[in-house]
């Protein structure tokens, strides 16, 4: 009997990048605590935090192939996760304005029946353009993007933030790295085409 696929997120930009796989999934959110560990490196907390959401369901799984996924966004040497507030956003977009930022993304794969782990760290390089403060007010208004790292719903009118994008994958971005993705799973032997 083939293991059934678990999307361990409640994030519905990672569900609707992997529906674009057009293979059947389901989502469970795995509840926990992200917050960084005291002096945790940016690429150690998401590599950290997809295998923890990971290997939770899959504990609760047998038969199940679970993916763990877990993003940040760093400027200046500073972890920038969700802003949730309009007022968090606003200064996240201050500090990224005309900078560089990088974006990291932490992709598991477990297997709950043979406790397989498959793992990797993905950085994903932006540049933002110079923005006004009314353009940024403007953004926040139309997106309201306060469930993505740094503020930046890149797969929509955050688009217009950004001057340049630097890296493999472009879903990487939205914070599931399908490329990366499409390999773990064929280790595992689904193909995907």
């Amino acid at each position: 009997m083939p293991l059934k696929l678990i999307l361990a997120s409640s994030s519905p930009y990672r569900r609707e990048l992997l529906e674009r796989l057009k293979i059947p999934f389901e989502v469970i959110p795995p509840e926990l605590d992200e917050t960084p560990h005291p002096g945790e490196a940016p690429s150690a907390l998401v590599e950290r935090l997809s295998v923890a959401k990971a290997q939770k369901i899959a504990a609760e799984h047998p038969g199940a192939l679970v993916i763990g996924s877990d993003q940040v966004a760093v400027y200046s040497g500073v972890i920038v996760g969700k802003p949730h507030t309009h007022e968090k956003a606003v200064q996240q977009l201050r500090s990224a304005s005309g900078q560089p930022v990088t974006l990291y993304t932490g992709l598991a794969l477990v297997n709950s029946d043979t406790h397989r782990l498959q793992r990797e760290v993905i950085p994903y390089r932006v540049l933002f353009r110079s923005l006004s403060d009314a353009q940024i007010e403007s953004y926040l208004r139309k997106e309201q993007p306060y469930s993505c790292a740094g503020s930046v719903k890149s797969e929509g009118l955050g688009i217009a933030l950004l001057e340049r994008f630097e890296g493999d994958d472009p879903n990487t971005l939205i914070g599931l790295p399908l490329i990366r993705l499409v390999r773990m799973l064929e280790n595992e032997g689904i193909q995907i085409i």
